[in-house]
């Protein structure tokens, strides 16, 4: 005898065996990983179609859905190596044909003006970065220094023209294809 679970995927409900269920559970964990922050809708449409692959090689809504079913659904759908990189395993910078990405060396470290973490030009945002700190301590720091006379404002100007922003990231969805 074995314990079910009671599930809604794509908005249907579904009965499940636990072992199903975990599988299941860990194989939409891992395309969630690799789809982009807060992209719900690619996972609802992944999600959808599960449900209706259920819906096919189940015909009663009283059958439970078994591991044997789960694995073949999974197998049709695909690997979720085909949904892309887990986020977080590129590093910046380390996009196809990077000295030192095939021999194991780290790629090395570039100072950019940030995209994201930016009050005026994303300079103490992209130190933030750089350093690994807060850029809100930094900001708070650059500040400091510029109504104390440690820093002047040109400095900050210039760093302004000299460092590069950071390129934009790319997300392509049907990279491993």
């Amino acid at each position: 005898m074995k314990e079910t679970v009671n599930a809604n995927i794509g908005s249907v409900a579904f009965t499940l065996d636990q072992d199903a269920y975990r599988v299941l559970g860990s194989y939409f964990d891992d395309i969630r990983r690799r789809l982009p922050e807060g992209d719900a809708e690619t996972m609802n449409d992944i999600e959808s179609r599960v449900a209706e692959i259920f819906r096919e090689k189940v015909a009663s809504s009283m059958r439970v859905i078994t591991l044997d079913v789960v694995r073949a659904t999974m197998e049709q759908m695909g690997s979720p190596a085909d949904f892309g990189e887990p986020r977080g395993a590129e590093q910046p910078g380390t996009e196809g044909g990077v000295p030192g990405e095939a021999s194991g060396e780290p790629a090395p470290r570039k100072l950019y003006r940030s995209r994201t973490e930016r009050s005026i030009a994303g300079i103490c945002g992209g130190l933030g970065a750089y350093f690994d700190a807060d850029p809100t301590l930094i900001r708070l720091l650059t500040l400091l220094l510029i109504l104390f006379g440690g820093l002047s404002i040109w400095a900050y100007i210039i760093l302004w023209i000299v460092i590069p922003e950071e390129p934009a990231r790319k997300f392509n969805i049907h990279k491993n294809r």
